[in-house]
């Protein structure tokens, strides 16, 4: 009995405080639909964040359909994918470099002013030259896993930017 009044106290405590486990963001009430574009037709990261989505039950329309002001807005701008050399092997050839995804994008709640975001998503890449197909494969495995993080950061700043915009409206007069 003792056990679970103690486990009972605990679990009231942290919930309490406010904690969520990791990757547990909800999206505002507010944020009930989205409008989802890139510059980019067909962008595998749209594509990513599309997929992010659906657990939110979020109606996502697309930048093309004109109309529906009160919509919170995403236009990804640009995904940049980038290496850095890291380390050679005795021979010259490279060994492993450290991979940089760039993402920009723009947001805007209903009535408020478009913000600019950028991020970087850095991984370490160990290059085998012997395997060539085999590292390309491997390439693009992480290249996906790296754009499925990019769009779950995504939603974290649009959860927090919204948060942010609405206790700011409640400060001002």
């Amino acid at each position: 009995m003792r056990n679970l009044i103690i486990c009972l106290l605990c679990s009231v405590i942290i919930s309490g405080c406010g904690f969520s486990l990791r990757g547990n963001y909800e999206l505002p009430a507010s944020v009930s639909q989205l409008r989802v574009g890139s510059a980019e037709a067909h962008s595998a990261l749209e594509r990513a964040l599309r997929n992010e989505l659906k657990p939110y039950n979020v109606d996502i329309i697309d930048a093309s359909v004109e109309g529906h002001s009160d919509v919170t807005n995403i236009y990804l701008l640009s995904d940049e994918l980038d290496r850095r050399l890291l380390s050679l092997f005795s021979t010259g050839q490279v060994a492993e470099y450290e991979l940089i995804y760039t993402v920009r994008y723009e947001l805007q709640f209903a009535n408020s002013d478009a913000q600019l975001l950028e991020f970087d998503i850095k991984r370490e890449y160990q290059d085998d030259p012997d395997a060539v197909l085999a590292k390309s494969r491997e390439l693009e495995l992480v290249l996906s896993e790296m754009r499925k993080q990019a769009a779950i950061r995504i939603i974290h700043q649009i959860s927090v930017a919204q948060h942010t915009l609405s206790n700011s409206a409640l400060v001002t007069p």
